[in-house]
């Protein structure tokens, strides 16, 4: 997993396998830091970056709940036809966070206020933002072989929720990522990730 870093970018440059044609051209350009080992602290370029991407899904979310304002919970659609190899991952990251927070909720659908892509990258698994409304998720194959691939999945998730990095924390806490080691297993927001999702979801 080399220095796997996670990052939320307005544009990335990715040097990705061919069938990532898809990608978004406006993500054809920036530095990504991702799911990370334990030498990495993060940065607070990454956390704005976090922030950034949060703010993206939560107005795309919240424009489409305009139309049916009886729904209690902000639902996040999110897109996984381009990360086939990873499907049953994100699915299980989604029914972690569906089950974690009331506030919001994830589905897998059209019109998607975020999307799932895969392929190999040295700097590994990330969450990148274009800085207009539209963001993704990159899921890099050969950290999800050294590390937990749903707790990788569920991590970089929890940032489009609205949690950043805290790459010092202990496995208990999901956005501590890869630094307590390959042996972390734990794919689980604990109660104070929880709480902070939603709290910020129940304000939008």
């Amino acid at each position: 997993m080399n220095r796997l870093s996670r990052t939320l970018s307005a544009a990335l440059g990715l040097a990705l396998s061919a069938g990532l044609a898809a990608l978004p051209t406006t993500a054809a350009a920036a530095p990504a830091q991702g799911y990370t080992a334990s030498s990495y602290a993060g940065s607070a370029a990454e956390d704005a970056d976090n922030q950034a991407f949060f703010e993206a899904v939560m107005k795309s979310a919240l424009a489409k709940q305009a139309a049916a304002p009886f729904v209690k919970a902000v639902v996040v659609t999110y897109d996984a036809s381009s990360a086939p190899t990873f499907r049953n991952q994100i699915a299980q990251s989604a029914q972690i966070w569906n089950s974690s927070v009331g506030n919001v909720q994830l589905r897998s659908g059209s019109a998607a206020d975020f999307r799932y892509y895969e392929g190999n990258d040295a700097r590994g698994s990330y969450a990148s933002t274009d800085g207009h409304g539209r963001g993704y998720i990159f899921l890099d194959y050969k950290q999800n072989r050294q590390y937990n691939s749903t707790r990788v999945t569920a991590h970089e998730t929890g940032h489009v929720l609205g949690l950043p990095d805290h790459y010092s924390g202990p496995c208990s806490e999901l956005m501590s990522g890869g630094g307590p080691g390959t042996s972390c297993t734990n794919p689980y927001p604990n109660s104070a990730e929880r709480s902070r999702v939603n709290s910020l979801w129940s304000r939008g």
